[in-house]
Protein backbone atom coordinates (compact mmCIF):
# COMPACT_ATOMS: atom_id res chain seq x y z
CA UNK A 1 0.00 0.00 0.00
CA UNK A 2 1.22 3.12 -1.02
CA UNK A 3 0.35 6.18 0.64
CA UNK A 4 1.17 9.91 -0.48
CA UNK A 5 1.23 12.58 2.34
CA UNK A 6 1.69 16.78 0.87
CA UNK A 7 2.41 19.21 3.87
CA UNK A 8 3.94 22.30 3.60
CA UNK A 9 5.58 22.25 7.14
CA UNK A 10 7.74 20.10 7.08
CA UNK A 11 8.13 19.66 10.81
CA UNK A 12 4.43 18.17 10.83
CA UNK A 13 5.33 16.33 7.29
CA UNK A 14 8.25 14.67 9.12
CA UNK A 15 6.06 13.65 12.31
CA UNK A 16 3.25 12.47 10.21
CA UNK A 17 5.34 10.41 7.49
CA UNK A 18 7.18 9.02 10.26
CA UNK A 19 3.63 7.85 12.39
CA UNK A 20 2.36 6.52 8.97
CA UNK A 21 4.99 3.88 8.99
CA UNK A 22 4.05 0.58 9.33
CA UNK A 23 4.70 -2.86 7.83
CA UNK A 24 2.87 -3.47 4.20
CA UNK A 25 2.79 0.51 3.28
CA UNK A 26 5.26 2.82 1.89
CA UNK A 27 4.81 6.50 2.59
CA UNK A 28 6.05 9.25 -0.15
CA UNK A 29 5.95 12.79 1.21
CA UNK A 30 5.98 15.65 -0.47
CA UNK A 31 5.66 19.75 0.26
CA UNK A 32 3.44 21.03 -2.14
CA UNK A 33 0.64 19.55 -4.60
CA UNK A 34 2.59 20.72 -7.61
CA UNK A 35 5.71 18.05 -6.33
CA UNK A 36 3.05 15.33 -5.55
CA UNK A 37 1.55 15.56 -9.33
CA UNK A 38 5.24 15.35 -10.57
CA UNK A 39 5.71 12.16 -7.99
CA UNK A 40 2.59 11.12 -9.78
CA UNK A 41 3.22 11.43 -13.13
CA UNK A 42 6.11 8.83 -12.15
CA UNK A 43 4.48 6.43 -9.72
CA UNK A 44 0.72 5.81 -8.48
CA UNK A 45 -0.19 6.08 -5.44
CA UNK A 46 -3.15 3.89 -3.29
CA UNK A 47 -3.84 6.87 -1.18
CA UNK A 48 -3.19 10.76 -1.45
CA UNK A 49 -3.74 12.46 2.26
CA UNK A 50 -3.08 16.36 1.55
CA UNK A 51 -3.19 18.96 3.68
CA UNK A 52 -6.01 21.94 2.44
CA UNK A 53 -3.87 25.07 2.93
CA UNK A 54 -0.94 24.70 0.86
CA UNK A 55 1.58 27.04 -1.13
CA UNK A 56 0.85 27.50 -4.90
CA UNK A 57 -2.04 24.88 -5.34
CA UNK A 58 -4.19 24.43 -2.58
CA UNK A 59 -5.45 20.83 -1.31
CA UNK A 60 -8.73 21.02 -2.61
CA UNK A 61 -7.77 22.13 -5.80
CA UNK A 62 -5.05 19.37 -5.65
CA UNK A 63 -8.14 16.89 -5.03
CA UNK A 64 -10.19 17.99 -7.80
CA UNK A 65 -7.31 17.70 -10.04
CA UNK A 66 -6.83 13.76 -8.53
CA UNK A 67 -10.70 13.21 -9.20
CA UNK A 68 -10.81 14.66 -12.73
CA UNK A 69 -7.75 11.96 -13.72
CA UNK A 70 -9.03 9.08 -11.83
CA UNK A 71 -12.25 9.27 -9.94
CA UNK A 72 -12.32 6.20 -7.72
CA UNK A 73 -8.88 7.94 -5.94
CA UNK A 74 -8.75 7.45 -2.27
CA UNK A 75 -8.01 11.47 -0.97
CA UNK A 76 -7.76 12.42 2.69
CA UNK A 77 -7.93 15.87 3.40
CA UNK A 78 -7.00 17.18 6.30
CA UNK A 79 -7.63 21.23 7.57
CA UNK A 80 -7.92 23.09 10.52
CA UNK A 81 -11.30 24.18 9.64
CA UNK A 82 -14.47 22.23 9.79
CA UNK A 83 -15.71 21.19 6.11
CA UNK A 84 -19.17 20.67 7.18
CA UNK A 85 -20.88 19.01 3.99
CA UNK A 86 -18.63 20.47 1.99
CA UNK A 87 -16.33 17.13 1.59
CA UNK A 88 -19.49 15.56 0.05
CA UNK A 89 -18.96 17.29 -3.32
CA UNK A 90 -15.99 15.55 -3.89
CA UNK A 91 -17.42 11.96 -3.84
CA UNK A 92 -17.55 9.05 -1.41
CA UNK A 93 -13.83 8.15 -1.63
CA UNK A 94 -12.87 11.62 0.11
CA UNK A 95 -12.42 11.66 3.77
CA UNK A 96 -12.22 14.98 6.14
CA UNK A 97 -9.81 14.81 8.79
CA UNK A 98 -9.88 17.62 11.39
CA UNK A 99 -6.46 19.23 12.41
CA UNK A 100 -5.19 19.16 14.97
CA UNK A 101 -5.60 15.63 15.31
CA UNK A 102 -4.43 12.61 17.39
CA UNK A 103 -2.37 10.06 16.05
CA UNK A 104 -4.67 7.32 16.47
CA UNK A 105 -7.46 9.40 14.54
CA UNK A 106 -5.45 8.93 11.58
CA UNK A 107 -4.41 5.80 12.19
CA UNK A 108 -8.12 4.62 12.51
CA UNK A 109 -8.77 6.75 9.48
CA UNK A 110 -5.87 5.84 7.08
CA UNK A 111 -6.59 1.70 8.16
CA UNK A 112 -10.15 2.06 7.21
CA UNK A 113 -9.10 3.64 3.98
CA UNK A 114 -6.24 1.16 3.23
CA UNK A 115 -9.09 -1.72 3.63
CA UNK A 116 -11.46 0.30 1.27
CA UNK A 117 -8.96 -0.07 -0.94
CA UNK A 118 -7.79 -3.84 -0.76
CA UNK A 119 -11.63 -4.67 -0.41
CA UNK A 120 -13.47 -2.32 -3.38
CA UNK A 121 -17.01 -2.58 -2.83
Amino acid sequence: MTILYVEDSDDLRDTIGMLLEAPGREVLCCATAEEALALLAEREADIVITDVSLPGMSGTDFARKLLADAPNRRIVLCSGYEFGDAVGQFGPNVRALLKPFEPEEMEALVNEVCDQVRTPA
